[in-house]
């Protein structure tokens, strides 16, 4: 099947934006997926679609426990310098990921699969590697392009973030995840659905 190699999103730094209100999304999304990932305590950990490893390396401070943290991009050309240096950065496509079956007992992917244009076999490539638990986040539509124009952005393409191919509701986006993965928790810290789910 033909896949897009090249996965390429719209770079927008919400962990270091000046905005008050931005600031407070952002912080409730970052304790929304820290939320379900202390439900799973994993030992080993791969975060797709790293984008800046922030993620990453603010969760590691989370969890004493975890003997690996390995995190992947398409392109690691965004990933920040001074970020722990336990956490080991491949390049990758969600399409096909380089590891075997069941590699890590937790598998992260925020804000990914809104890129793809074949979301499916990327959310089959996670369970695949996941061992115990997939977490998995998207902008929440209709209310994020909503919220872009409130803020003048992209108003042109109605709020639309360049980038983003698919839009998800949170019924679409559960409706997705069931297809493969049996559903544990939600979250929806506004604008995103954060979902907590295992493999089949």
């Amino acid at each position: 099947m033909d896949c897009d190699t090249n996965i390429v999103g719209h770079f927008y730094d919400k962990y270091d934006t000046k905005n008050p209100i931005e600031r407070k999304l952002t912080a409730g999304f970052l304790q929304a997926v820290s939320k379900l990932y202390e439900k799973v305590g994993p030992q080993t950990v791969l975060e797709v679609g790293c984008g800046e490893g922030i993620l990453a390396d603010y969760l590691l401070g989370k969890e004493p426990g975890v003997l690996m943290m390995h995190a992947c991009d398409v392109s690691l050309d965004s990933v920040r310098p001074g970020l722990d240096d336990s956490i080991s950065f491949g390049q990758a496509s969600i399409y096909q990921l380089p590891y075997t079956d069941n590699s890590f007992e937790l598998v992260l992917c925020c804000e990914v699969l809104e890129h793809l244009t074949l979301p499916p076999i990327g959310l089959y490539e996670l369970c695949r590697v996941a061992s115990r638990a997939v977490i998995v986040s998207t902008p929440w539509e209709p209310v994020w392009r909503l919220l872009n124009m409130v803020r003048g952005k992209y108003l042109q393409e109605l709020g639309n973030t360049p980038g983003h191919i698919q839009h998800f509701t949170r019924r679409g986006l559960l409706r997705l995840i069931e297809g493969q993965l049996n559903i544990l928790h939600v979250e929806r810290p506004l604008p995103w659905t954060v979902v907590l789910a295992e493999p089949r």
